[in-house]
């Protein structure tokens, strides 16, 4: 087709109309290339929350309060392997038309996939788990409720689930969008608002570019910080968002092929931007923490002492001394509205990736808010038992075991994911690049080197918990 007639001009137009109609077309497509982005980034930023949810936190906090910028390159690696596993689970989405539950259904015998199917539904009750003592605990900062009671407020927000999802989607994604801003922003104006902070950049950088684990204890918060922020959930939810319905192939003007290209592209772009926004977050937390408490044994806070150690309840702590240390209470209570969006915008992705899991392995489907009763009522039982016997002090061991319970299943989904994305029959004419797979391979039998490295020190902690010695 002659370029004329593609930028509808009249032969023999002046340059200058031509160039405006270029100009024209040039704005018509970045505006289409933006609309067909919006579906991308909704996703994204749904899964980012996971990245960012109170095991994040606890972690976080302890690896910059022992061990200052030390831990920080950990953030990082966590953060890359993250985003690499990421785009393998939404490419599986966006070729085959199936998200990791339904591949693991139809292309694995039942032997094999009731397990994995089972493995992922702890997994999600640990994740959860989480997220009640995250929300309980910033209930209790904001309105002086007691743990115990903060932890059966949280099955309350199956109203805000039933409310969203009369709303459909998009109404969700955008409740989502402003929880994370919400954290975003919070950790932002604690860092470069707020007075008192000030960050040793040269020592940053040392501790990015000279990784090490030399110090003692090092690396069993190194696999806690990897098992935080690396969530198996997040994964099969990532790939069902994304797929695409044969309506939504032909409506794009590409179609076929070129059309999977483009969703592939711009499916990219958002997962990096939105998992990099949630790796500053965690990085941020650690370099708070680094700031506040590195280097002190034990803390004055209103007449109280508090010893700083393995034990320490991190949430609460950073809550009650981030006032005196930045010099203004707006840095406690930004902190506290952070912590709780944190919690309710990982209920939410909590709950639909709940859902693709079970309606993907077993084809049962419930409703959302039937789901989420579900799997909170999971979480609370554990949570009001362990912390009716052993007290508030017990949220920070909860908190710790809800990560090792998350670290110990991860490889039961990456594997999967990675064997259905090497598999050039099942990728069809979209084979995964081999750049890509080898960073996914890389980065499942790092993560699982750790699993394995902090399995003794994962079971004896879990077993203190759990039995309370």
């Amino acid at each position: 087709m002659p370029a004329q007639e593609q930028l509808n001009v009249a032969p023999g137009a002046s340059a200058a109309a031509m160039a405006g109609v270029r100009g024209r077309d040039l704005w018509a497509r970045g505006v289409a290339t933006l609309k067909r982005s919006r579906r991308f980034l909704g996703p994204a930023l749904l899964v980012s929350v996971g990245y960012m949810d109170p095991g994040n936190w606890g972690t976080d906090l302890q690896a910059g309060a022992q061990y200052q910028y030390a831990l920080l390159w950990v953030v990082a690696l966590a953060g890359a392997m993250a985003i690499v596993l990421q785009l393998l689970a939404a490419r599986l989405g966006i070729v085959t038309g199936k998200n990791l539950a339904q591949a693991c259904r139809d292309w694995y015998p039942k032997w094999c996939r009731l397990p994995l199917w089972i493995f992922c539904e702890i997994a999600i009750g640990a994740c959860d788990l989480a997220e009640v003592l995250g929300s309980a605990v910033a209930i209790n900062l904001l309105f002086g409720t007691p743990i115990l009671m903060a932890v059966l407020f949280t099955a309350a927000d199956v109203l805000l689930l039933l409310i969203l999802q009369k709303s459909g989607m998009r109404a969700i994604e955008r409740v989502v969008v402003v929880l994370v801003l919400t954290i975003a922003g919070a950790f932002f104006v604690e860092l470069f608002v707020l007075p008192g902070t000030s960050l040793n950049l040269h020592e940053m950088g040392a501790a990015l570019v000279h990784p090490s684990l030399a110090g003692a204890g090092m690396a069993s918060i190194a696999v806690a910080i990897i098992g935080a922020t690396v969530m198996p959930h997040n994964l099969y939810l990532h790939s069902a968002l994304v797929q695409r319905s044969d309506a939504d192939a032909d409506a794009e003007p590409a179609g076929g092929k070129a059309s999977a290209n483009v969703a592939l592209r711009l499916n990219a772009v958002s997962t990096v931007a939105s998992l990099t926004m949630a790796c500053l977050v965690n990085a941020a937390i650690l370099l708070l923490a680094a700031k506040v408490f590195h280097g002190r044994s034990d803390i004055l806070v209103n007449g109280h002492r508090y010893v700083l150690g393995d034990d320490t309840d991190w949430l609460q702590l950073a809550y009650l001394t981030f006032t005196p240390a930045l010099g203004t209470a707006v840095a406690s209570l930004i902190f506290a509205v952070a912590l709780l969006a944190s919690g309710q915008s990982s209920t939410i992705t909590g709950t639909l990736a709940g859902q693709v899991v079970m309606e993907g392995f077993t084809h049962w489907r419930l409703s959302p808010w039937k789901r989420r009763l579900m799997t909170r009522s999971l979480a609370i039982v554990p949570a009001v038992l362990i912390i009716g016997m052993r007290g508030d002090s017990s949220v920070n061991d909860l908190l710790i075991l809800s990560q090792v319970v998350l670290a110990m299943q991860l490889p039961f989904a990456m594997f999967p994911l990675l064997h259905f994305v090497t598999a050039r029959r099942l990728m069809g004419n979209w084979p995964t690049p081999w750049s890509l797979l080898v960073l996914g391979w890389c980065s499942a039998l790092a993560i699982t080197a750790f699993d394995i490295v902090g399995l003794p020190g994962s079971v004896a902690d879990a077993a203190r918990i759990v039995f309370g010695h």
